[in-house]
């Protein structure tokens, strides 16, 4: 065993941003004051998932939706071998997590598309209690997300948080990826702070739409190169 990248760049920059635009979103969820900024981080939630989606078919080893597949079996298999002296070991994501994943995924977009209706006051009440409603529940989720990577570290040995920071765990050299893939992650940070600044009066509007055009034209690049 030796240590080996696992979590590509984009992956991470991607679970960072989420994890910050999310958090914000739902401080300021019920202040007038910062309503605006509340707007912005639920635009840059949706943004990010997009992203997300692209990348779990495009993106590496361990990041693309093939690699955790859903299959409930799988879940209750893992879980019953936590409480054995042999717990499974997965060098990507469990199946348990990979359920929380896409979990968080859908109540995301769930929360992005109904928070964009009661902003713009489409469809009545029920739609903006939907909207706060995808908002607890996936704060309840990541909750028990975080929970179980603490747990998950504590079993398997191995500090799971400070793998989605530097990208690297502990196995065989053979189930390493090869590239961090740098320019797309740049590419995801400043189409982030263009969206940000642009929306602050900083940065002329689109500048954000711009950097992330060059990202799928990497991609374009990447693919038939």
């Amino acid at each position: 065993m030796k240590r080996i990248l696992v979590w590509d760049l984009p992956t991470r920059a991607f679970h960072w941003l989420l994890a910050a635009s999310f958090l914000g979103a739902f401080v300021t969820a019920e202040s007038e004051r910062y309503r605006d900024i509340h707007v912005v981080l639920g635009y840059t939630v949706l943004g990010l998932v997009a992203f997300r989606f692209l990348w779990g078919v495009v993106g590496t080893r361990y990041a693309r939706f093939s690699a955790f597949p859903i299959a409930p079996q799988q879940v209750v298999r893992y879980l019953k071998s936590l409480f054995t002296r042999s717990p499974q070991h997965h060098i990507g994501h469990n199946p348990a997590g990979s359920l929380a994943i896409y979990a968080i995924l859908v109540l995301t977009v769930l929360a992005g598309l109904t928070g964009y209706a009661a902003y713009n006051e489409i469809g009545g009440k029920w739609l903006a209690e939907l909207h706060e409603g995808a908002a607890s529940a996936m704060l309840g989720l990541v909750l028990i997300h975080i929970g179980a990577v603490f747990v998950s570290s504590l079993i398997h040995r191995e500090n799971l948080v400070a793998a989605m920071l530097n990208g690297y765990k502990n196995g065989r050299p053979s189930e390493g990826i090869k590239s961090k893939h740098r320019f797309v992650a740049a590419a995801v940070l400043l189409a982030t702070a263009g969206f940000w600044a642009g929306n602050t009066g900083l940065l002329p509007e689109g500048m954000g739409i711009a950097v992330t055009a060059a990202v799928s034209q990497h991609h374009a690049h990447d693919r038939h190169g």
